[in-house]
């Protein structure tokens, strides 16, 4: 019998912890021929990135010149630095080893068969060059002689050669064994080994089989796991490894180790500031654990959470002040980061004298304070009800710093709309408008609202055609538009706008413009129409929010139809519907399945990243075309900044046939029929959901599914005079429409291409991302075969 330990080291950052594994973690007493001990078992591992912002191909992010106007735009997160910045000393290195338990298992030698220890060898050998289902049949065969020494000798060796997903099949297939027997110390070598291979979710299911056992995993399996989900890109992942730190801490009892808490934190802080502030808690506790443990406390732990209180909806400035108090004791500086963000506090919470305080602290440090702190300052004096002096903040701006900021113009002109002095929120649009700057849909909106309260519906009328002139579509200013219409009686144009809001894409239809023009209908006596519109928002399921004479006038007119008895509205896909959903699918869209098998029903989880400037657009879009097939919980939401980032439709039958087709046995896949299927707007919407345009100008679009499907795809790509190319990434394969085949690709699918999408999704020109991050080079090797790929697992988990 010989024993294996394996020796673990922390990590600070997962690049910093995956280079210091350089020790052999293979002692024993004796040197069997396969567990040979000439080479030192350290992984090769993938350096693992940090940054939540890291660009996937289909995320493109936001810009300063790319925002979406609504009339809630948080200016201070869509224009101004959207992470706090760590200083390069935050960062820290511990090589402290963690103490693990030993794996027994046998030598080779010590076998006392010849035949059994020839199989083991030939095992040893076989299984780790074969894939899953292959792999199982082999190990079904040996059922009769292999036991659970065997098999662990079988994974220890996979492991050793670097083939963990092979150890982790068999250690799987032992599992569904009569004779297993748990081996604590063998799942935890084998959950550390693949957590530091970014497979997160293989080393997660270990982690719980471990925890099923009446066990706690060790202090590694923790560390590892939670750096292997920070590492992994999607929009569940950061929320996974907050939940495993706060389980280390209260099921394990363990204090993690300074890096730990410092790469949690980073992570946490790393996103925009509406994503970010969520985490102020989990922020909190990191703190109180590393003051509790006695840590040395970097000063970006407390710039940290004063940025992220300084981001929450109610501000607690007495919780500010004390985190200032703090830093103070411990002799650490505010840095501008810390001031702006103790200012855009002050901002929030109308405090004219901190303000004042901070402001002259900013002075100091920098006699040219950054355009943020202009704009928190006028902030202030706009809450405490002085829009002057904000303007004479905005007028020094420009005076001191030679220019103005996009978030500059939004802010004076939102302060000056909303204390109606027109005059000067005219003359402040007309700069804006002539320096070139964009959007500009956020101040319009704010001007047309003016308007509204003022009455002034001939210059509301004004403003909404010149920003139909400079600005994209855009289905607020459109609803504002709508009511002031019905507000002054002009139905005939009311019901033009509202037609074209219905059959633009790009605009569509929400509550509000139904509930709006209903609320026209029935005070003008146009019963018949608006019968009509509350059948339709009784189809979309939307909520009727008009007065209660309108009310009483809408269920006079119901009444007035016959007496039957009203059978519920049957849902049915629209041949549009249709089409969306299989691009959708194409680009990633999952479908979960309850029941059981023969009484299965499905149901769609739309799921978007939050990070992505396209994705923001289009859930907006696709909640609404699919508005009626949501869950109660999904449909209440008051416009597009409050829709979830994942919604999932109710449970229908209609959905069986995509669940066969492009989900069977709970897996994504491509129907063999797909051919058939794949019109200019099914490709449009997976361009628009799972696709992405390079730097160059070429287009990608991304599919899972196995080889021989894809290249059906192609196959019907090419038939429809769509020439593409190939390259297989981890599991996930990318089609590439490179120069003309671009342009020709972008022909297509133009027609179906959200309005507001098409200048970020056209073939050529710049793009949000960066094709270099990924390095997908479709001319080497052949444009088909995966096998040709130069890259490495990507998405193995």
């Amino acid at each position: 019998m010989m024993i294996i330990s394996f020796v673990q080291y922390p990590m600070s950052t997962a690049l910093t912890f995956l280079h210091s594994l350089s020790s052999s973690p293979f002692h024993h007493r004796h040197r069997p021929r396969l567990l040979s001990t000439s080479s030192p078992f350290s992984l090769p591992l993938k350096p693992l990135s940090f940054s939540p912002l890291s660009t996937l191909p289909q995320q493109v992010l936001f810009s300063s010149h790319e925002i979406q106007g609504n009339n809630n735009l948080d200016i201070s997160s869509s224009v101004f630095p959207e992470s706090f910045n760590f200083d390069e000393s935050f960062d820290s290195t511990e090589l402290k080893k963690f103490e693990t338990p030993a794996v027994e298992v046998s030598e080779l030698e010590d076998i006392p068969d010849q035949w059994r220890r020839s199989r083991l060898a030939w095992l040893c050998k076989e299984l780790p060059a074969h894939k899953t289902p292959t792999m199982v049949r082999i190990l079904n065969a040996q059922r009769k002689w292999l036991k659970q020494e065997d098999a662990t000798y079988i994974a220890v060796h996979c492991m050793r050669i670097r083939e963990n997903e092979a150890a982790f099949r068999v250690y799987k297939w032992m599992m569904q064994q009569h004779w297993f027997r748990f081996d604590f110390a063998l799942a935890t070598k084998l959950a550390d080994y693949l957590g530091k291979e970014r497979k997160h979710l293989k080393c997660r299911e270990i982690f719980d089989d471990i925890i099923n056992q009446g066990r706690v995993p060790s202090e590694s399996t923790f560390h590892i796991l939670i750096i292997a989900y920070l590492s992994s890109p999607g929009p569940s992942e950061l929320d996974e490894a907050c939940n495993i730190y706060n389980r280390m801490v209260h099921l394990g009892g363990y204090k993690p180790r300074l890096n730990l808490h410092n790469s949690l934190f980073k992570a946490l802080l790393g996103k925009k500031p509406g994503s970010s502030k969520h985490f102020l808690k989990q922020a909190e506790f990191i703190y109180q654990n590393l003051t509790s443990s006695g840590l040395d406390i970097h000063k970006d732990i407390f710039g940290g959470l004063i940025w992220l209180h300084s981001y929450q909806d109610v501000v607690d400035m007495e919780r500010i002040a004390v985190l200032r108090a703090e830093m103070r004791s411990r002799g650490i500086q505010e840095s501008k980061e810390v001031l702006l963000s103790v200012l855009r506090a002050c901002s929030k919470d109308g405090d004219l004298e901190e303000a004042e305080r901070t402001w002259s602290k900013l002075l100091s440090d920098d006699r040219s304070p950054p355009s943020q702190a202009f704009v928190y300052k006028m902030e202030v004096y706009a809450k405490i009800g002085e829009p002057m002096k904000s303007l004479e903040v905005f007028r020094r701006m420009q005076k001191q710093l030679s220019s103005t900021s996009v978030a500059a113009y939004y802010k004076i002109i939102k302060v000056l709309s909303k204390s109606q002095r027109l005059d000067l929120a005219e003359s402040i649009m007309s700069e804006f408008i002539n320096s070139g700057m964009k959007p500009l849909i956020p101040s319009f909106i704010d001007l047309m609202g003016m308007y509204s309260i003022a009455g002034l519906h001939e210059k509301m009328e004004t403003t909404f055609l010149r920003c139909r002139e400079v600005c994209g579509p855009n289905q607020t200013v459109f609803n504002i538009y709508l009511d002031s219409l019905v507000h002054t009686g002009n139905l005939n144009r009311a019901e033009e706008i509202f037609n074209e809001m219905r059959g633009d894409v790009a605009i569509s239809l929400d509550s509000r413009s139904c509930n709006s023009i209903l609320r026209g209908y029935l005070t003008s006596g146009e019963y018949a129409k608006a019968e009509k519109i509350y059948g339709l928002m009784r189809q979309k399921k939307y909520d009727i929010e008009i007065e209660s004479s309108l009310m009483e006038k809408l269920d006079y007119v119901l009444s007035l139809r016959e007496k039957v008895v009203e059978e519920p509205i049957k849902l049915k896909l629209t041949k549009e519907q249709r089409e969306v959903l299989m691009g959708l699918l194409l680009g990633g869209l999952q479908i979960r399945s309850y029941g059981e098998r023969r009484r299965r029903v499905h149901a769609i989880h739309f799921e978007f990243n939050a990070e992505s400037r396209i994705h923001a657009i289009l859930k907006g879009h696709i909640h609404n075309e699919f508005h009626q097939w949501l869950g109660s919980h999904d449909m209440m939401v008051d416009g597009t900044d409050d829709i979830p980032s994942s919604f999932t439709t109710i449970s229908h039958s209609c959905f069986t046939f995509y669940a066969d087709q492009f989900w069977p046995n709970g897996r994504p896949g491509i129907p063999k029929l797909i051919h058939r299927w794949l019109s200019p707007c099914v490709l449009a919407y997976w361009y628009m959901y799972g696709g992405y345009r390079t730097s160059s100008g070429d287009i990608l679009l991304r599919v899972k599914g196995s080889r021989e499907e894809v290249l059906n795809i192609v196959k019907a790509l090419k038939d429809k005079s769509l020439d593409c190319r190939v390259k297989k990434r981890g599991t996930v394969f990318w089609i590439g429409f490179l120069g003309d085949n671009a342009t020709w690709f972008w022909t297509v699918v133009k027609p179906f291409i959200l309005g507001e999408l098409k200048d970020l999704l056209k073939a050529g020109g710049c793009s949000n991302g960066s094709l270099e991050n990924q390095r997908i080079n479709f001319y080497s090797g052949s444009g088909s075969d995966e096998k040709n790929s130069d890259y490495s697992d990507a998405d193995t988990s």
